[in-house]
């Protein structure tokens, strides 16, 4: 097998008995990195401080991400026209911190014998939200509910001006 000293020194080929005494005198243990190389591949370090840096560098990279949401807003079949414009408004909000948003039209009684009016309401709000987001989800029954999921629309980065 190749070895590779903790200081990433090429060490040579030599077999396994003479690499594991290596490792032994030196405190360190033996790990195999590359078992499909002909030869196999090892290395001389030591394996817990290496996990400890290993998940360290994990939880580094879970602080940098956004989690991203589902946020539901609701509305109903006979809704007003104010009352549109204030969810709508809403929806921009919630799309521009990051969230995803599930629209959705809730149907009571009869009102479910008149599906178009939910997916003309929810087209309307994809209309006036426009820009700000894309359609994850087209409008779509799912049980007495109409459910449409818009998520922010990808904005290129502003280049910083020195």
């Amino acid at each position: 097998m190749r070895l590779i000293s903790e200081t990433g020194e090429q060490l040579g080929i030599m077999p396994v008995g003479k690499a594991l005494e290596l490792a032994r005198e030196r405190g360190l243990d033996l790990v195999e990195v590359a078992p499909q190389a002909v030869p196999p591949v090892c290395r001389l370090l030591d394996y817990g401080k290496f996990k400890y840096e290993q998940t360290k560098k994990e939880r580094q990279a879970r602080k940098k991400q956004k989690a991203v949401f589902l946020r539901e807003v609701r509305f109903r079949p006979k809704i007003g026209v104010h009352d549109i414009e204030f969810k709508t408004r809403r929806i921009k909000t919630l799309l521009e911190e990051g969230d995803k948003v599930k629209v959705s039209v809730l149907f009571r009684g009869r009102e479910i014998t008149h599906p178009e009016l939910g997916k003309e309401l929810l087209e309307r709000v994809a209309k006036e939200i426009g820009e700000a987001a894309t359609i994850e989800k087209a409008p779509g029954m799912d049980e007495r509910r109409m459910i449409m999921i818009l998520a922010p629309a990808k904005q290129p980065r502003a280049t910083k001006e020195s």
